[in-house]
């Protein structure tokens, strides 16, 4: 088991969890979140890459658009 950090909340998720499955486990659709771990954007097309380690801090948020 691992320990991060989701938006100020811990949780203890399996060893080898992606970022892809963490946003799947949410049940809000991916597509209207933007993410971040460790302060870095992470793109939804590299979500299912980005296997998540002990201690990272991931950020979830609606991006804002419009002009």
């Amino acid at each position: 088991m691992i320990e991060i950090q989701l938006n100020r909340e811990r949780l203890q998720l399996r060893e080898g969890e992606t970022l892809a499955g963490l946003l799947e486990s949410l049940g809000r659709p991916p597509a209207s979140l933007a993410t971040a771990v460790n302060g870095d954007f992470v793109p939804r097309d590299h979500r299912a890459q980005r296997t998540l380690r002990d201690g990272d801090i991931v950020l979830t948020f609606e991006p804002i658009t419009g002009g």
